[in-house]
Parts: C-alpha cells; sequence; structure tokens
C-alpha cells in the first residue's frame, strides 16, 4: 500500500483518512490517479485543495454517509458510488447498529483489494455491466437459518459479516486449523476465483492449458475433492507443493490460495517499499535475508525474482518482530520451489504474457 501525504500541508496520511489531523482538511481517495486529495467544500461537493491543486470538483461515494469509504467521485458524474462500491450487492442492514463497524471492517478489507487490482491493471466488471460481473454480498447470520457460507459463484462473492468480528473469526481460524484467516485474505482468495474465469479459462490462447500444466486438473470434481479434503485431511508433504494445506483440495483451490498469497506479497512489498524498508542483518549470512525495496512491484517489467528474493528477507524480519511482541508470525507459510513456480505463473498472468501473445 503506497504511504500519502496531505497535499495541502505535507502531513503524511493513510489509505483510510478521511481528515488530516495537522491542516483539518477533508481528505478523499480518488484511485484513477492513485492521489489522496485534500478537500475544500464547494456548493455541496468539493474542490481539491493544496499547492498543486487542479480545482476539480468531487465528491464522495455515497456510502461515505455510513463512515464505511473515503474513495472519490468527480463532482459532475451521475455515478452515486465509488468504483469500489459499484460492486457491492447485498451490503448490512443500516438500521441495526451493530452492522456498521462490521460493514466498515469489510469495506477497508475490500477496497484494499480493489486497490491492489487497479494497480496490477487487471480488469474489474460489475454485475450491472455484465451477469457474471464481479460483485459482493456481505450477509449476517439469520437464527435458525444454515450459517452463511464464505465463497463464490459465477462472479458473486458472499463474506459472511461474522468474519469482521475479531473473535469469532479467531474461534474459526482456531477451529479449522489455519494458521492465516483475515477479512482481507478471504476478499483476496475469493477474487481468485473470479480471475481464474476472466483471466485462464476465457483468457489468451493456451492459458488454460498453461495453468493446468502449473496447478494440475480443474476438471476434477470439485464437490468430491472437497469432500475426500475434508474426510481425509490434507494431502502428505503437501508443504512441498502448496502455499497452504487447503491448495490441495483442487485445482481451483490451488490457484486461489496462490493468487491470494501473491496478493498479500505485492502488497506489503509496496508498502516496504514507501517505508524505505531495507532489511540487513547484523548477523554473517550469505546474503540470502539482505534486501532493499527499491523497486515498483507494479511496473510491467518488475522481475518475479526480484519480488522472491526481497519477500523472503522482509517476511522473516517481519515475523521476527511479531514473535518479539508475542503474536504468531506475520507470515506462518513456507515457500517451496514448486510454490515459487506457481507465483511466478500468476506474475505473468497478470501481466498477460501466459498463452499465445499478439
Amino acid at each position: 500500500m503506497k504511504l500519502f501525504s496531505c497535499p495541502a500541508c505535507s502531513q503524511v496520511v493513510f489509505f483510510e483518512n478521511v481528515l488530516c489531523e495537522r491542516c483539518g482538511h477533508a481528505l478523499g481517495y480518488e484511485p484513477d490517479t492513485n492521489r489522496m486529495l485534500a478537500l475544500e467544500p464547494d456548493d455541496g461537493i468539493f474542490v481539491s485543495a493544496g499547492t498543486h491543486s487542479d480545482g476539480a470538483s468531487w465528491k464522495y461515494c455515497a456510502n461515505y454517509e455510513y463512515g464505511v469509504c473515503n474513495w472519490l467521485i468527480p463532482g459532475d458524474s451521475a455515478d452515486q458510488f465509488c468504483r469500489a462500491c459499484r460492486h457491492n450487492v447485498t451490503v448490512p442492514d443500516v438500521s441495526d447498529p451493530d452492522n456498521i463497524p462490521r460493514w466498515r471492517k469489510m469495506e477497508i478489507a475490500k477496497r484494499r483489494m480493489v486497490y491492489t487490482l487497479i494497480r496490477l491493471g487487471l480488469p474489474l466488471i460489475t454485475r450491472d455491466e455484465n451477469p457474471d460481473g464481479l460483485g459482493f454480498d456481505f450477509l449476517a447470520e439469520t437464527p435458525g437459518e444454515p450459517h452463511v457460507m464464505t465463497g463464490h459463484d459465477n462472479g458473486l462473492i458472499t463474506i459472511a459479516l461474522t468474519e469482521a468480528d475479531d473473535a469469532e473469526r479467531e474461534k474459526r481460524r482456531t477451529s479449522m486449523g489455519e494458521p492465516y484467516r483475515t477479512l482481507l485474505g478471504h476478499f483476496r482468495h475469493e477474487v481468485g476465483h473470479w480471475y481464474w474465469d476472466r483471466l485462464v479459462r476465457d483468457g489468451n490462447p493456451g492459458a488454460l492449458e498453461a495453468c493446468r500444466a502449473i496447478f494440475g486438473d480443474d476438471s476434477e470434481d470439485y464437490g468430491e475433492a472437497l469432500q475426500r479434503h475434508y474426510q481425509n485431511g490434507p494431502k502428505a508433504n503437501w508443504q512441498d507443493e502448496y502455499v497452504s494445506s487447503y491448495s490441495g483440495a483442487h485445482a481451483w483451490e490451488d490457484f486461489a490460495e496462490t493468487w491470494a498469497h501473491y496478493l498479500h506479497i505485492v502488497d506489503t512489498l509496496e508498502t516496504g517499499h514507501w517505508w524505505g524498508v531495507s532489511v540487513d542483518p547484523r548477523v554473517r549470512d550469505s546474503g540470502l535475508l539482505t534486501t532493499t525495496i527499491d523497486f515498483d512491484v507494479f511496473d510491467r517489467q518488475a522481475v518475479i525474482d526480484d519480488i522472491d528474493e526481497s519477500w523472503l528477507a522482509l517476511s522473516a524480519a517481519l515475523n521476527s518482530f511479531n514473535r518479539a511482541m508475542g503474536h504468531q508470525d506475520l507470515y506462518p507459510f513456507v515457500i517451496s520451489a514448486t510454490v515459487r513456480d506457481k507465483l511466478g505463473f500468476i506474475h505473468d498472468l497478470v501481466r498477460g504474457r501466459v498463452g499465445n501473445e499478439s
């Protein structure tokens, strides 16, 4: 995630901020130019402020009313929702005050995911534009009804609102034996299924065959594969081939899990880049844990080897910081040589380099 500054006073500000604490200007994120804008009210809308302001007019996404979104729309646009919120299909009942803070957590995670997708230049199609477009249902549990299952169905991603309850999510993580479970992780995993349809199944000629060569046969019965996974547990020695134990359940899940980890990695590396992070352990080693994140991970020419090497060093350092504070590892996964190849496939896929090239 990029680190921003207030255009009016140069105070460091962050992605979710709506107010500059130094100069008092309202703040909003403009996704098309990847900028945080300082705003001044002007006849019911806003104009950009600051020394380099162009005086353009802006308005907040309609969901700003509920304190769940700070993205901006051009002031003369007929749209009421921002590029991220246009994908919402079902949102929580705002008449229930308990729903608002959970929805806010949902939107923070969703917007961080959408930010990365935009930075990667990936297609984003709403369900108004196409019946199989990307949409989100944020569903609350109803007493006496079956539990809401987080999942993906032809572009519609359902996430149980209870996943925004930290205690409940941790309970589920522990009961399922997962080393990692977050809202952002859910979004990144489930959107991977949608992009499998877009970039693999319907992508460049040859993309499907290339994907099967590294992730396996996606035509295997999905329901039977999941049932076998839950009945028998993960495959033996799964760490040699998969980024997580669940990845071995089916080729689609392997792809979605690897996709999610690629987004984890590039977003964290961009954060490291903007914070000027260098890792250079003060012990004798072979240099494997040394890096300076001085490259743009979203650049079309970014090299997967640079990403892998920087991530090895950065994740090792971050895990050590977490242990020093008594927390579990920030990144509790080991990337094998096979998983590195899979991450390399995702890296090439999002840059259009898998399958026939024109």
